[in-house]
């Protein structure tokens, strides 16, 4: 599997587009908010023959999803989430406002409820496992290629930091739970891909990220 990063829209966010020898690929996070960086994810897309198969949400907070309705109308393909983040896609107008939008700026769809925990997301001859990862928000996932030794974690983790629990539906705890017996459960090797900043490995996560000395979190 190869990956492409796009780092779009006013929040520095990370949309990858993953595929293989095959063709097939998948977005994830489609964060492209103007023309420009429409224009820049379908250039890369045209430019390799690459054929796009599904585009998966990590989590539905806006900075990841500005790009849904633009995929529906150029390729057909209607964004896939964890349906735990359906009162996110719900308040996505309340949202905007809190990005300084107007309501009319934004035309998100309401995704198609169906990553759940241990499903699978194939193309070509890649498949991705998801793990439910809540904590950031309600249904945030993780994209697992076991083969591959690849994490896309969305915001659930990033190098050297983690999600905010501040926004609607984030719990500290539930996200101290999903990084320490999900994410850290998988082999130490595996490279994460988060939603900004750069690639970490799941063992330089487990001796450096600042969850571990949160005080005050119930430990398992």
């Amino acid at each position: 599997m190869q990956i492409k990063r796009f780092s779009f829209n006013m929040m520095d966010e990370n949309t990858y587009v993953a595929y293989d020898a095959t063709g097939d690929c998948v977005i994830i996070d489609c964060g492209c908010n103007d023309p420009r960086e429409q224009q820049e994810l379908t250039d890369f897309i045209s430019a390799n023959n690459l054929t796009v198969r599904h585009l998966l949400c990590t989590h539905f907070h806006l900075d990841h999803t500005f790009g849904n309705n633009f995929i529906l109308n150029k390729y057909g393909i209607k964004a896939q989430a964890n349906e735990a983040d359906h009162l996110l896609a719900d308040m996505i107008h309340y949202q905007a406002v809190a990005f300084g939008l107007s309501d009319n700026e934004i035309d998100v769809p309401i995704p198609d409820y169906t990553l759940a925990d241990a499903s699978t997301v194939s193309f070509g001859n890649t498949t991705l496992s998801v793990i439910t990862t809540p904590g950031h928000s309600p249904g945030s996932i993780c994209l697992y290629c076991p083969q591959e030794g690849i994490l896309f974690s969305g915001d659930t983790i990033f190098r050297g930091a983690f999600g905010a629990v501040n926004l609607p539906g984030g719990r500290l705890p539930k996200l101290y739970r999903s990084i320490t017996q999900r994410i850290f459960a998988l082999p130490e090797e595996t490279i994460i891909y988060p939603g900004h900043g750069d690639t970490t490995t799941v063992r330089q996560e487990k001796a450096t990220n600042p969850i571990l000395m949160v005080e005050g979190i119930k430990k398992p």
